[in-house]
This record gives structure tokens, sequence and C-alpha cells, in this order.
């Protein structure tokens, strides 16, 4: 009794971190977007994630490097740094709300990138994805194809790259620890943000405590401590209550925006937000077991 009783204080101690990591990753949308009046998006790309990087290499690594390692987590370093920076830079032309639920739609995409891998697609899967679709067009559609915001349509390609990276995230870690996988990735996301600085927008990087603060929160938070939170949590709690937390992610996300900045979701944006959280979770709590959210 004595130990069952330990477990369950363990899930529930998991469940509860989770939670804590899902409102930390949904704020960081409000807080990168208030960055980009200080910086552009690969500068900030490039000193949020080689910190980052950095922290959970000395951190979760123990400073050590798997070199069998290397080529996956290259690999899933630049599909991620393409997933941050089309976010990134969608960012500077659209809200955090709209953001984090488009965001989101990459749990939606990921049974069907998943058949790749033998993956079997299940009725709700569908229907998930059926509803996300109309979703996205009340957020992205808002008065027709005339008023679609490139911020969004950015943001639609992170969501399409967020799904792959979290499929080949499913495939690698079956072979090799996440605990070496995750700090090497995010240092490449780093490094590649860097090399592409002179082919990136007009290099902006004035360091207020507005931008350090924002530093400060991604790169330790939203990544280094966050990372650490789910990879020990998942221990202890379902793969289906672990998506269904992350799901509260786009939730924490608009919350916050309208705490912080005033963002009003109405009518269209506000049907389609939840819309694609109704997707969001009718796929992960009745598709099937697909590779678990990643995040960063």
């Amino acid at each position: 009794m004595g130990k069952e009783q330990f477990v369950l204080n363990q899930r529930t101690k998991a469940e509860i971190l989770l939670v804590v990591s899902s409102f930390i990753w949904g704020a960081t949308f409000v807080v990168v977007k208030g960055a980009l009046a200080d910086a552009s998006p690969f500068p900030f790309l490039a000193v949020r994630f080689i910190l980052a990087g950095l922290l959970m290499w000395l951190v979760m690594a123990r400073g050590r490097i798997d070199r069998q390692a290397l080529l996956p987590s290259l690999l899933l370093g630049i599909v991620l740094f393409a997933g941050y920076a089309f976010q990134t830079w969608g960012l500077t032309s659209t809200t955090p709300s709209k953001s984090a639920f488009i965001t989101g739609f990459s749990v939606i995409l990921v049974p069907f990138i998943s058949l790749l891998h033998g993956y079997r697609m299940r009725a709700a899967n569908l229907g998930g994805a059926g509803l996300g679709l109309v979703g996205l067009y009340f957020l992205v559609l808002p008065s027709g194809w005339g008023t679609v915001n490139r911020g969004d349509v950015l943001t639609l390609f992170c969501a399409v790259t967020f799904a792959v990276h979290i499929v080949l995230v499913g495939v690698y870690t079956r072979r090799f620890s996440f605990l070496h996988l995750a700090p090497a990735q995010v240092l490449v996301v780093g490094i590649l943000a860097t090399v592409a600085l002179p082919v990136g927008p007009a290099w902006v990087l004035h360091w207020t405590r507005h931008l350090i603060f924002a530093v400060v929160v991604t790169a330790v938070f939203a990544t280094g401590v966050a990372f650490g939170i789910q990879v020990w949590a998942q221990q202890y709690t379902p793969p289906a209550h672990t998506a269904l937390i992350f799901a509260l992610e786009p939730v924490f996300a608009a919350l916050t925006s309208r705490f912080v900045t005033g963002e009003h979701l109405g009518g269209k944006v506000l049907v389609g937000s939840a819309l694609i959280l109704a997707g969001m979770v009718v796929s992960e709590m009745w598709g099937g077991a697909a590779p678990a959210p990643v995040e960063g």
C-alpha cells in the first residue's frame, strides 16, 4: 500500500509539474512577441538556444557527448530550427494567441506524418483533423483570402515542421537517450540561427531589460527547466494525460496575452481557437498512442 501511495504521489507531482511547464511554454509566446521589439528573429534565436543548449548540456548530459547521437541530433536540430524560425518570424506580424493555437495544430498533424512509420490512423484522428482544419479556417482566413496574415501562414509552416520534429523524436528516442539528444539539437538550433544572421532580416539586438528578461525566460525556464521537467515527469504519467496537459499551452498563451497585452479573442478567432483545441484533445485522447509532443 505504501509503494502504491508513493507512485500515486509521484504521478500527481509529475502532472502538476507538466501543467507548470505548459504554462511556461504558453507564456513564452507573449514574452517572445515583446522581445521582437528589441531583437530581430535570428539574433534572438541564436542567443536563446546557444544559452539553453549549454545549460542543458551541463545539467542533462553532464557535459558528455554521445558521438552516436550526433547525426540524429543534427537532423532534429535542423528541423527544430526551421520550426522556431517560422514561429518567431511569424510572431512579428501575428498575435501570441493565434500563434499558439496555430502551432498547436502540429499535435493534430502528428498521426498523419506517423503513417510513414506504421502508425494506424483512427477515426478520432480524422475527426480531430477535421476540427483543426475548420479552426484554422477561422483563424487564418477571417474575411477571405485577401486578408490572410503573413504571420499566420508562417506559423502554419511552423506547425507542420514541429509535427515532423515530434515524429522524429519518437523514432530516435527509441535508440538514443533523450538526455543526449535534447542538448545537442538545441545547440544546433542556436548555431544555425547564428549562421543565418547574414541572410535574415535586418540584424537588430538591443540589450534592454525586456530583452534580457525574455532571454532568461525562454532559454533557462522555457527550454532548460521545462525540458528537464518533461523528461522526468513522463516517467510517471500516461502519454494520453501528458498530451491533454500539453493542450493547455495555447490556452495559457491566450490568458497570458489577455492579461499582459489586453489581446481580445473575439468572434471568429475565438471559435477557431476553440475548434483547434477540441481537435487536439480528440486526436490525442481517443486517437491512439502517437509520439508524445516535445516542446522547447
